[in-house]
């Protein structure tokens, strides 16, 4: 059973309201339902569709075993990001896009590699052992340095099924590194947005936090439905 879409709960949320209209973009057009003083509305109608579109992809994707990537950089939405995707069991990155995060996988592996080994040999006592306290607080600096970077996607092992993506204008450079390498990308589209540039865009408002959490939830619903399916295979 697929995930119910609530619409009514889509405008208590604020997911209708659009950008300023002096900051639209063309592309928009088809999912703005009107303009209300100096702002676009975003058409609601529009918003279900294109969830019920992107939920059953996000749940037959996790159900062939790959994973989910999260991405929300923006300050504001960083805390309920990574809780939407640690309760789902997925990798995340919610602090700062590294350049080839995704396309160079060489250098990116390197560094969960030399994260894992730091956090291990101080897990078991191997870096006190050895050094003195000065250098092992040294580091435990660069095991925090490293989680901030990488730590939401230690356990991705390889290509993700997908991005979900909450700010298309934020999270510009995750979106161009998953279209180089021809992972689906399912994004919040506000007004300002270009929603060609992914395959499943969500119009909807990429600022209120009540709007993006109710969309969080549809997203996680929806990986763990495809979770379920999955272990009943």
């Amino acid at each position: 059973m697929s995930v119910a879409v609530d619409m009514k709960a889509l405008f208590e949320a604020g997911v209708h309201f659009g950008h300023k209209t002096s900051r639209w973009h063309p592309k928009m057009a088809p999912y703005i339902h009107s303009k209300r003083q100096d702002s676009h509305i975003i058409d609601l109608a529009k918003t279900v569709e294109a969830l019920d579109k992107a939920l059953p992809f996000i749940t037959k994707t996790v159900a062939s075993g790959k994973k989910v990537l999260f991405v929300g950089t923006k300050k504001q939405a960083k805390d309920i990001v990574k809780a939407a995707a640690e309760s789902a069991g997925q990798p995340f990155v919610v602090n700062r896009w590294i350049g080839g995060m995704l396309t160079n996988v060489t250098t990116t592996n390197a560094q969960i590699k030399k994260l894992r080994d730091l956090e291990r040999r101080m897990d078991n006592g191997d870096l006190e052992k050895r050094y003195n306290k000065l250098e092992v607080q040294r580091y435990q600096e660069e095991i925090d340095s490293l989680n901030f970077k990488y730590g939401g996607i230690k356990e991705l092992n390889g290509k993700p099924g997908a991005l979900i993506v909450l700010d298309m204008l934020v999270d510009k450079n995750a979106i161009a590194e998953a279209e180089n390498l021809g992972i689906p990308v399912v994004a919040i589209a506000d007004t300002n947005a270009d929603p060609s540039k992914v395959e499943y865009p969500i119009p909807g408002n990429d600022d209120a936090i009540k709007g993006l959490q109710l969309l969080l939830d549809y997203f996680v619903a929806a990986v763990n439905e495809g979770k379920t399916k999955k272990e009943e295979k």
